[in-house]
Formats: structure tokens, C-alpha cells, sequence
């Protein structure tokens, strides 16, 4: 009767697993049930630093609401509905930051939620936030596509090119870009970001997607003449004036995404198709970016990786091309969404 046991396991872990276990203990042998006490620690027992909740599949928005002060934290359903989660419980923080330091027990929350099917508010009725607004870190990383390496006639990095913007650059994903009278050659750059969800240091690359909340759409707006003429050719001016980086619609976790590098991402300027690339043209993928700056810096709950852009910007165009009042920039990354920018 004993051998019934693996029954017990049907109802969570699934009627073809329980069978597998049960026909290995019906083995008899020592070396049969050598292999099933393995069978069961690799495919049951805790992992360490594995998440042991269902997946969450879910697609986080801070927003503002007319109905209610101040910034809140929103599950997008639709496209259309938005679940609101700080109505579902007012203990959980009104900031994406403090949200995701919450860990596990914040994004359990959001699913209750999501189950629960209530607190729904329409989408049209709210106004859109950057899926995050303060975060500790903004990293960048510079040349990081293949193809656009090639557009510039440049060598392929050895290693990854980190440089920053402030903060203070993020904007909404529907959001103004404001052209800043220092500078005459504004320019568009499609990116991959992805937001830390677990503290670390010193991570190794097969960790290192256990650090990863999720994925999102970022524009990483470059003023050219401060980035490769003046300020000694240091990037950060040039990347960093007030609405230059655009985010959002959503943070998207990670189980929602097929796999982040293959993904489709593509930039238009008043419609017209400027970038079209894929993120499998990234030198270092997501798990390298997180293994090398972490040797750096201890990566909080937050942190922004903006992970480069393909090739199609303006600079290099012949002649150049850049943005100006009244233009219309979209970013757009496969099942992540688009973000479109006004241009002011």
C-alpha cells in the first residue's frame, strides 16, 4: 500500500509525474530507488533560489486615477481593464520600488488579486504612469546589438560598455519628449529593459534570472552633439536630460515572455519604420549584463538595465536625422507593447 503514496501528488504536481514516480518505486531494486528518491529531489523538492509559487504570468503598471490621490500599483488585464491593486489590499506600497522589495509575498498579493476578478477600473479612465519612476539605478549599456555594431563599422565589445542616466529621465510611456534647447541633434533608440526583483552581489550568470522581475519597453532619447562632441565625449549628459527615457506600458514578468532574447523590436518616427531587429542580436544577453555590473555594485529591487538599441538611429543616416517639434516616436517590442512619445 505503500506504493500507493505517489497518488498524493497527483492533484498538484500532476497526474503524469505522480505515475513516473510510482512506476520507479515499483522498480524494487536499490538502484531503482536510488533513481526515484533523485526523480523526486530534482523534480519536487525545493530548489535553492527558485520562486516555489505557481507562475504569475502578470503585466505590472503604476498609474493615477481620478477617482482616487496619488500614484497607484495595477495589474493590466486587457489592454482595456486594470486591476487595482492597492484597493484589493491598502497594505501593499503605492510604488512599483517598494512593491517589488516586498518580494514573494508582494506579488502573491497581486495574484489574489488577479483571481479575484475585482477592483477592475477602465484603462481609458486612468493615466498611465512608467511602469517604474524611482529607481535607484538606471544602467545602461552601450553597442550591445551585433547588427548595430555593423552600422557604425565599429568592433563587436569584448565586454559589456555600462554607462547611466539619472533617474530623473524617466517619463510615462505616453509622455512628452521635450527637446532641450541645449541641443540640436536629438535621437531615437529602441531598448530592451528589464527591472531587478531580488537584491544581489556579486551574481553568477546561472542565478541570475532569479534576480529578474521583468521585462519592459524603454527609449533610450539621445542627445548626440553632448554625447559624441562635447563633455569630453562622455555619454552621460548626452542620455540624460529631463523626459529622455520613456517606459512602459507594462513591467512584464518574466514567465509571460517566450524567451526575451528573440523577441521582435522596432522603432517608428511618424509612422515610418526607423529600427527592425531582433533582441537575439544582443552581444550579452540579460544573464551576462546582470554577472558583470553586479562584480560593481549590489543590484537592488528597481534597478532599470536598458540593454542597448539595433541598428536605424538617426546619427548614422545619411545625411543625419534627427528628431524634432511635432514628431511622433513609437517603440515597440513582441508581447512586451508600444509606447508612443509626442515629441515637444
Amino acid at each position: 500500500m505503500r506504493l500507493s503514496a505517489p497518488c498524493l501528488y497527483r492533484k498538484t504536481l500532476g497526474f503524469v509525474f505522480g505515475c513516473r514516480l510510482g512506476y520507479r518505486l515499483m522498480l524494487g531494486s536499490g538502484q531503482g530507488l536510488q533513481r526515484a528518491v533523485q526523480h523526486i529531489s530534482v523534480r519536487f523538492l525545493p530548489q535553492r533560489g527558485i520562486s516555489h509559487f505557481p507562475p504569475l504570468r502578470m503585466r505590472l503598471i503604476q498609474f493615477r486615477s481620478s477617482t482616487s490621490a496619488g500614484q497607484r500599483i495595477g495589474l493590466e488585464l486587457d489592454g482595456e481593464k486594470v486591476v487595482d491593486l492597492n484597493a484589493f489590499d491598502s497594505t501593499l506600497p503605492r510604488g512599483m520600488r517598494e512593491f517589488l522589495e516586498g518580494g514573494d509575498t508582494s506579488l502573491q498579493i497581486a495574484r489574489r488579486a488577479l483571481d479575484s476578478g475585482q477592483h477592475i477600473l477602465s484603462r481609458s479612465q486612468l493615466s498611465i504612469l512608467s511602469p517604474i519612476t524611482n529607481p535607484e539605478k538606471v544602467i545602461c549599456v552601450g553597442m550591445n546589438y551585433v547588427d548595430h555594431c555593423l552600422e557604425q563599422n565599429v568592433p563587436v565589445p569584448k565586454e559589456p560598455i555600462i554607462f547611466s542616466k539619472f533617474p530623473s529621465s524617466i517619463v510615462g510611456p505616453y509622455d512628452s519628449i521635450v527637446l532641450p534647447a541645449e541641443s540640436q541633434e536629438v535621437d531615437w533608440e529602441v531598448e530592451l529593459a528589464f527591472v531587478i526583483g531580488k537584491k544581489g552581489k556579486n551574481i553568477q550568470e546561472q542565478d541570475a534570472m532569479e534576480h529578474v522581475a521583468g521585462f519592459t519597453v524603454a527609449h533610450d532619447v539621445s542627445a548626440r552633439d553632448w554625447q559624441m562632441k562635447k563633455n569630453g565625449k562622455q555619454w552621460l549628459l548626452g542620455k540624460t536630460f529631463d523626459t529622455f527615457c520613456p517606459m512602459g506600458p507594462a513591467l512584464v514578468t518574466k514567465d509571460s515572455i517566450t524567451d526575451p532574447h528573440s523577441l521582435g523590436i522596432r522603432c517608428r518616427v511618424n509612422g515610418n519604420l526607423a529600427q527592425d531587429s531582433n533582441t537575439n542580436q544582443m552581444v550579452f544577453k540579460t544573464e551576462a549584463l546582470i554577472s558583470w555590473v553586479s562584480k560593481f555594485v549590489t543590484l537592488n529591487p528597481g534597478d532599470v538595465f536598458l540593454t542597448g538599441t539595433p541598428p536605424g538611429v538617426g546619427v548614422f543616416r545619411k545625411p543625419p536625422v534627427y528628431l524634432k517639434a511635432g514628431d511622433v516616436v513609437e517603440c515597440e517590442i513582441d508581447e512586451l507593447g508600444v509606447i508612443s512619445n509626442p515629441v515637444v
